[in-house]
């Protein structure tokens, strides 16, 4: 059995899923990178680092790129062919382009009656003045960014306008959504195959406005009640994912989800759990396809 993994060299989580997978399979470590690939057309081959692609029994999608941008869906597009050739991928390229694309995953989320923060999504400077202004306090996200970069908090003030107008030279599409009060913590719950794993929390450790680790948070163990497990179980089942984490904050206004991942967990589970992911992803990839 042939298993790739699509990744980032020297990347810890990739490595520790490529490790994974030579080990139980015993086969040599096969770890590439999107950006080194070459699809043939209409042969259906992909060439990357002396191997064809096409001819792997599967492959696992740990990372698509080192930064989130638009250039990952032109990646995921040509494992997609690859999929659609017969070579069984996980997640599915089709999974994941639901929600690498922050706009992409709300609306998702959104139509399957997910709770979440109240959001505006506008390309006018006026109306994402307004939301400021309703909000009280809003975070500005990128559509393609994680752990919180580029994203940063706006309250109303007389510079509010101007600082607006200078973010949308960047960022057309303004995905603007009402600060929450995370209460020093949220969640990262997480599923394989659909079937729940664990649950940890992301605890804040500074004054930062975010839990996330390159801000300086720090993962604990965590037993949420059954009805939040529920919740993020359905809003997983929307994407069809193989390894997911779902993002929930327990507010005094009920829990809310702020996005579904198709990327993250493995050092969550690690620190918080001391669970093995990559070997639990490996064990699952290998068992699907027998």
């Amino acid at each position: 059995m042939k298993i790739g993994v699509i990744g980032i060299k020297g990347a810890w989580s990739s490595e520790q899923l490529a490790e994974a997978v030579a080990s139980k399979t015993g086969q040599d470590k096969m770890l590439f990178e999107m950006e080194d690939v070459r699809l043939d057309l209409p042969s259906g081959k992909a060439f990357v680092d002396g191997v064809n692609l096409s001819e792997l029994d599967g492959i696992i999608i740990k990372k698509i790129g080192k930064q989130y941008s638009p250039v990952l869906l032109d990646r995921l597009e040509m494992l997609r062919l690859l999929e659609g050739r017969g070579i069984k991928i996980f997640s599915s390229p089709y999974s994941i382009l639901r929600v690498l694309d922050r706009l992409t995953c709300t609306i998702s989320l959104q139509l399957g009656n997910i709770p979440m923060p109240p959001t505006t999504i506008t390309e006018d400077i006026d109306h994402a003045l307004a939301a400021v202004e309703e909000y009280g306090e809003a975070v500005f996200k990128p559509l393609y960014s994680t752990k919180a970069r580029g994203m940063f908090l706006l309250k109303p003030n007389p510079q509010a306008r101007e600082t607006i107008e200078e973010y949308s030279k960047k960022y057309k599409t303004m995905y603007i959504q009402k600060t929450i009060d995370l209460k020093n913590s949220d969640l990262g719950i997480v599923f394989l195959g659909g079937k729940y794993v664990t649950t940890y929390a992301r605890c804040k450790t500074n004054d930062a406005w975010n839990t996330t680790t390159l801000s300086g948070g720090k993962y604990a163990p965590v037993d949420p009640p059954a009805e939040i497990i529920e919740l993020a179980r359905k809003a997983q089942s929307l994407f069809n994912l193989d390894f997911t984490c779902v993002d929930v904050a327990l507010t005094d206004e009920g829990p809310f989800i702020f996005e579904v991942s198709a990327f993250g967990g493995f050092r969550g589970l690690l620190d918080a759990r001391e669970i093995d992911a990559a070997s639990m992803y490996a064990d699952y990839a290998i068992e699907k396809l027998k």
